[in-house]
């Protein structure tokens, strides 16, 4: 397979790995990328042999989020897969059938895949960036990582994956969304939604030893797992939540469009490049 924005390796026996590669723009993510990932999971779940997938990234930072200033159609950057439709019907419907298939259908896809998924974490993550790690069933971070979704400053709800409650608690989603400030590796471990945070020299080391150790076991034992860990989060209406909030997401677009005839409130740039320094 050829990939231009990843890289896809078996590091490990049983552990296939997927790094993305675009550490010039700190990993940002274009649409070529998100469809190049979901080719290679896709990849990882036909073969056998792995028995667990690893998310990596290039450089010093994991991912900066959605690349703003990609606009190549979906069909061109190799979807969709997810069943949506109506990307290129004029205005609002348009725009929300491409962030149903790009964003919240790519996402929950990757939460579903049947084996287990690690991200491995570096640098700054910030909104999309969550996008990648949030679907993963493991979060290895090195100490410098921090997590930060600033996008309220573009005058909507969080990022298009909202499944904040479930990662943060609901108290501290709200200040993660409300403030825009990165939260550090050693906050999220408290908080759970990293498992383990290490120095930067041990990340890859720790993560792939990680991996060895869960692709030692059944990979029966290892899919039904993750089936019951899932179908509690299911239980609970997380699915439900994520598919209200897309609606708000697309409310705030249709807000900005009004007051500034453009999808976000272009205030929200500098704001975030604030934040982000």
């Amino acid at each position: 397979m050829h990939y231009e924005r990843i890289r896809y390796d078996i590091p490990v026996p049983g552990v296939g790995r997927v790094t993305l590669a675009r550490a010039d723009k700190a990993n940002a993510q274009d649409r070529q990328m998100l469809y190049e990932l979901d080719e290679a999971f896709v990849a990882a779940m036909q073969d056998d042999e792995i028995k667990v997938v690893v998310l990596a990234a290039d450089g010093l930072h994991f991912s900066s989020g959605h690349d703003l200033k990609d606009t190549m159609p979906v069909a061109e950057a190799g979807g969709p897969v997810t069943g949506a439709g109506g990307f290129t019907e004029p205005g609002p419907h348009g725009h929300f059938a491409t962030e149903q298939e790009i964003y919240v259908g790519l996402c929950w896809r990757w939460r579903n895949l049947p084996k287990p998924t690690i991200a491995q974490v570096q640098g700054k993550v910030i909104a999309g960036g969550l996008m990648l790690v949030w679907p993963m069933d493991l979060v290895v971070a090195s100490e410098d990582a921090t997590f930060s979704d600033p996008t309220v400053a573009f005058g909507v709800n969080g990022h298009e994956y909202f499944t904040h409650a479930w990662e943060l608690g609901a108290r501290k989603a709200k200040e993660m969304l409300f403030r825009g400030v990165g939260l550090s590796a050693e906050e999220c471990h408290r908080l759970g939604m990293v498992n383990h945070v290490v120095a930067g020299e041990d990340l890859e080391r720790f993560t792939l030893a990680l991996a060895e150790e869960i692709a030692a076991r059944p990979a029966m034992g290892l899919k039904l797992a993750k089936l019951a860990v899932n179908q509690s989060l299911d239980a609970q209406g997380q699915w439900n939540a994520i598919q209200a909030a897309i609606g708000l997401h697309h409310l705030g677009h249709a807000h900005a469009r009004v007051l500034h005839g453009i999808p976000v409130d272009p205030s929200g740039a500098e704001v975030i490049r604030n934040l982000n320094r």
